[in-house]
Parts: structure tokens; C-alpha cells; sequence
């Protein structure tokens, strides 16, 4: 199968999340199947020098937007066998940043239609435009309300995913013609609850929906998860299914990764605590290989649960763990770490901001890893914790549900707790304390942990299964 895989972000190039992680993956695996999948996205002027010097410029031509004309450059590049297109427009794509701008609706529907006009100008022809998130929702809209009736478009078939649906595209109906450029007998498309939404739109074109965890697909058939788009998916469930993200094994290798202190591997486990005493000491704390450390590493804010573990933070230090922190976000969570930082130097570590070595070392060094998010559509950090023989405590919802089973079942791989509740997550967190004071159970614990797969191989062979549904109609 010929795929293009269409993303506003993609490792190595460029990153915020976890799209870019699964934008940099998933097409190297389904590739190994035999595949043909390259990406598309934008040429951002922020992408490192290194990056763009391996890009060759393959043509160039005019993208109409409602009454705008505006230019479009194409570059390629390939990296670990994957080809990557860019899309370069310096009006919409050179800044400072990939989102938070005052014309993301802009920004996002050219780089939208562009993906569609690129395909007259390369020697590439998709069977599947796979697009994700809402930045690249217009896709299926632009591909069946203007293109479907060139012959060479007829037969494409597109896949969106939601990675996220509390980020819809939503704006005023205002932009659906003079900015969007949808035809006024169409504005039905991407109109919902008197909005332009742009995942609404996607919804409705694209072949098949998915997310990013079969749990997680049932879940925003639920109000409470859905942010108003649950009537919506109800009626088009039957092109709606789930399939769990995998993790870059070879990137994230205790074997083999660079950032931590000490390598290691199931063989040679030891080495892990060599990598704790380190952490220990970077965080300028106490180490007692004795006292359990647990890690988080998050973007501060309460979708993650973290007003959970800011209710009984005090109750975690007193039983007499240690917690290192890193992340950034709101305000009150910020100020909140640091108050218990200053109040207990030798149990509380913490760095504000995101730096991507730090976390590889606190995957690597901590004890236990502290995921308690009110929701999660898949969940990274779950998968990489175990990578690297930390086990993870986590809500039972979305991805989190589906990769961490209980140690107290067979095949466990985690502690879990199923409601959002601050003590049933102390619950949890108290069981691991248990497990991990018995020495020689908590280094089966971690065994196990080694064993867990979670390789984009697996995944890849259930999108394939996926793509070939779309394609048989």
C-alpha cells in the first residue's frame, strides 16, 4: 500500500507532543511490512540547521485559499529509510513556535490543501491520506468537496485520527468562506454547534476514524470525555475503532541511550540502581537504595491528575518516599512543587521545564513512575517507564487501561486505580511500597517489566489490517 502519513509535527524534525512521536514511528514499522508510507509536513523555520541540510527543494506552485493565492514549496528528505515531504510557506510556517497563533485556522487549512495540490507536482500517488488532529482535518473535506472529481483523486481513500479531541479546530462560522474557502452549500460540513470545527469536518469526510487506545475510542463516546462531540461519534461509530500507539524501541533503549548516567539491560538490572544513586545526587537528594523514588514527568496541569497527587502529596512524603518532578504548566502546580521542595529538600527534586535528557534520567533512575491523569487518549511515558524497568502507577482510562494491567492479576505490569479519586490512587501507591520492601518480589516486578512489548511492530500489523478495511470499502 502507497500511504501518506499527514502531520503537523514529526520527530526528528519537529516536536511537542506525542503526534511527532508517532509521526516519526509508525511509518518506519508499517515500511517494514512492505509499505510504502511517507509523511508531510510543515517546513518550520525553527527545524535544526543539521535537519534542513539533507532537504532537497523539488518544486514550487500556487495553493488558492478562498480568494488568497499563495505560494507553496515543496522540499524531501530522507531519514531511516522513511521520505519526508515539507511543505514551505515563510508567511504562515517561519516563527517562533508550531501553534498559538492568532491564524492557526489559516495556517493549518493552507498546509491542509496544499498536502492535496502537492500530489499533482510528485512522483508519489497515496491509495490513503492518513491525516491526524485537527491541523490536518480538512483533508478528507477539501479531497471529497473539491478534488473527487479529478480522476486522479477519485480513488484515495482517507483515515483520520484523534490523538486528542479536546483540540477540535473550533472557530467562528465567519472563516468557513472567506478564510477556509468552503463552498456555501457545504458550510454543513464543518459547521457544529454553530462553530467551523475542523475535527468535525474530518469526522464526517473521512473513511475511517481512529484514536490512539481501544479504550479510549469507547471513551469519547461519552459525554465526559467527548468535549460536545459524543452525538456526533455515536452516529458514526461504525467507522470508528482504536488502536494503542507503540514506542520507538531503538530510541528508547536503556541498552543503548545515551542520556542516562549507566546502561543496562534485564541482564544486568544492578546497573539500574547505579543510575537511581546518580539521579539522586543530579537532584541534589539524599539516596537510600531503601526508599522508593517516584517519578513524574508531565506538563503540569490538572488534566493530568495532578491536583490528585497536589491532595496528598504530604501523606506520600510521610510514608517515606521520595518524588522528583519534571515538567511545566499552570501556575498554582508550579508553585505548589516548588513550596514542597522548599518545605522537604532531601525527599522533593524538581525541575521546571521540559528537558528531554533529564527525563530520559528519571525513566532510568526512579523507582516507580506516577501517571494518575484524568484522561489519557494513549499515554507515552506508561510504555517508555517499563523500557527502562520502572513501574508505572496509573489511572485505569484510556491507553493507560490498556497497556498497565495489575500486578495483582496475571501478566501485571503496573498498579492501577480505576476511579479519579485522590486516596484509591494513595491506595495504589501504598501497594507499590509493599512490593517494593520485599526485595526479591520487586526484582521479579521489574523482570517482567523488561518483557513488555511494546514496539511499533505490533501496532503497524493492526493499522495494516485497518488500512486494508478502507481500502476493500
Amino acid at each position: 500500500m502507497n500511504i501518506l502519513y499527514a502531520a503537523s509535527e514529526a520527530l526528528p524534525f519537529m516536536a511537542s507532543g506525542g503526534l511527532a512521536d508517532v509521526a516519526g514511528s509508525l511509518p518506519k514499522a508499517l515500511n517494514a511490512l512492505g509499505h510504502e508510507c511517507r509523511v508531510v509536513m510543515p517546513l518550520y523555520g525553527t527545524i535544526h540547521a543539521k535537519l534542513r541540510e539533507k532537504m532537497e527543494f523539488i518544486t514550487h506552485f500556487d495553493v488558492k485559499l478562498s480568494w488568497r493565492t499563495q505560494y507553496c514549496g515543496i522540499f524531501k528528505a530522507v531519514h531511516e529509510g522513511v521520505t519526508y515531504y515539507f511543505i514551505d510557506n515563510e508567511y504562515y510556517f517561519k516563527r517562533e513556535g508550531i501553534y498559538g497563533f492568532y491564524d492557526d485556522a489559516e495556517r493549518f487549512a493552507f498546509f491542509s490543501k496544499a498536502i492535496l495540490e502537492m500530489l499533482y507536482h510528485i512522483d508519489f500517488k497515496p491509495q490513503i491520506i492518513h491525516a491526524n488532529d485537527w491541523q490536518t482535518a480538512l483533508v478528507p473535506v477539501y479531497l471529497n468537496l473539491m478534488f473527487k472529481s479529478d480522476v486522479a483523486f477519485r480513488n484515495i481513500k482517507t483515515v483520520f485520527t484523534i490523538h486528542n479531541i479536546q483540540y477540535q479546530g473550533k472557530y467562528g462560522m465567519d472563516i468557513a468562506g472567506d478564510i477556509l474557502g468552503i463552498p456555501y452549500y457545504a458550510m454543513n460540513v464543518i459547521e457544529y454547534d454553530g462553530c467551523t470545527n475542523f475535527m468535525k469536518g474530518a469526522i464526517d469526510q473521512a473513511d475511517m476514524i481512529t484514536t490512539v487506545s481501544p479504550t479510549y475510542a469507547k471513551e469519547i463516546l461519552d459525554s465526559w470525555f467527548s468535549y460536545g462531540l459524543n452525538n456526533l461519534l455515536w452516529y458514526k461509530q461504525d467507522k470508528l475503532c482504536g488502536i494503542l500507539n507503540g514506542i520507538d524501541v531503538d530510541n528508547y533503549n536503556p541498552k543503548t541511550d545515551p542520556n542516562i548516567f549507566k546502561n543496562y539491560d534485564k541482564d544486568s538490572i544492578a546497573d539500574k540502581y547505579v543510575n537511581k544513586r546518580a539521579l539522586m545526587d543530579y537532584m541534589e537528594l539524599p539516596y537510600d537504595e531503601d526508599v522508593p523514588v517516584i517519578g513524574i514527568v508531565t506538563r503540569l496541569v490538572s488534566h493530568k491528575g495532578l491536583d490528585l497527587v497536589k491532595y496528598i502529596f504530604e501523606e506520600i512524603l510521610e510514608k517515606g518516599f521520595q518524588v522528583v518532578i519534571l515538567g511545566a504548566g499552570e501556575y498554582i502546580f508550579e508553585d505548589f512543587f516548588k513550596l514542597m521542595q522548599y518545605k522537604y529538600p532531601e525527599q522533593v527534586g524538581l525541575r521546571l521545564g521540559f528537558v528531554p535528557d533529564l527525563a530520559r534520567k528519571i525513566y532510568s533512575g526512579a523507582d516507580m513512575f506516577l501517571m494518575p491523569s484524568k484522561s489519557e487518549p494513549c499515554g507515552l511515558a506508561q510504555m517508555v517507564s517499563l523500557r527502562y524497568g520502572t513501574i508505572p502507577i496509573v489511572r485505569e482510562t484510556g491507553g493507560l487501561k490498556d497497556s498497565i494491567t495489575d500486578v495483582s492479576l496475571e501478566g501485571g505490569n503496573g498498579y492501577t486505580f480505576a476511579t479519579y479519586n485522590a486516596h484509591d490512587m494513595f491506595s495504589a501507591i501504598l501497594r507499590a511500597k509493599e512490593d517494593f520492601d520485599d526485595k526479591e518480589k520487586w526484582r521479579g516486578i521489574v523482570e517482567n517489566a523488561f518483557t513488555c512489548d511494546f514496539s511499533w511492530s505490533k501496532s503497524a500489523v493492526e493499522y495494516q489490517k485497518m488500512y486494508q478495511k478502507v481500502l476493500e470499502g
